[in-house]
């Protein structure tokens, strides 16, 4: 599964912010906003919010610096992905949170399922949820990821395999 982004207006906008326009700033962030949400969200859980707002923070910081706006979501997403992982606490054991937390993840037709399935991810560690939502929300590939990730593409590769093994074991428990 892949997200439709609006590119061409989001590098339109960054264009505009660049020049000095605050409205145009202002409709940036309203695009940017649930899409850094939904990253840090489905990483972060619980911590998702403070993750999203941290993460558009240094992206407001940043912004005079990017040089090519049509890649907005890539650079975006790093900084995203990076913050969602620092607050989930980075490589470190699943955290206790509250299933509530999950509500950026997008959910299916099936209210029931998508419970039972934000049930699952929220049993997975940090870097395994992290790993899923690049390769299976965002249809990255693997040396695309470990970008994202700083890590090898090996490492994509088994935190993946893992990832989904506990994904199956927590599911079928």
């Amino acid at each position: 599964m892949t997200l439709d982004l609006p590119i061409q207006r989001g590098a339109d906008l960054v264009r505009a912010v660049q020049g000095g326009d605050t409205l145009a700033l202002v409709e940036l962030l309203d695009l940017l906003e649930p899409y850094v949400g939904r990253i840090c969200g489905a990483i972060a859980l619980d911590a998702g919010a403070d993750a999203a707002q941290e993460a558009l923070m240094i992206v407001l910081r940043r912004l005079p610096t990017l040089r090519e706006p049509v890649t907005l979501y890539a650079w975006v997403r790093t900084i995203a992905v990076r913050e969602a992982l620092r607050h989930a606490g980075g490589t470190g054991r699943a955290l206790a949170v509250d299933p509530t937390g999950l509500d950026a993840v997008p959910k299916p037709g099936d209210p029931e399922l998508a419970t039972d399935v934000r049930d699952v991810l929220h049993r997975l560690r940090p870097e395994h949820r992290a790993v899923l939502v690049l390769r299976d929300l965002h249809g990255m590939d693997e040396a695309t990821a470990a970008g994202y990730l700083e890590v090898p593409p090996g490492t994509v590769k088994s935190r993946l395999h893992r990832a989904r093994a506990a994904f199956r074991k927590a599911w079928t428990s």
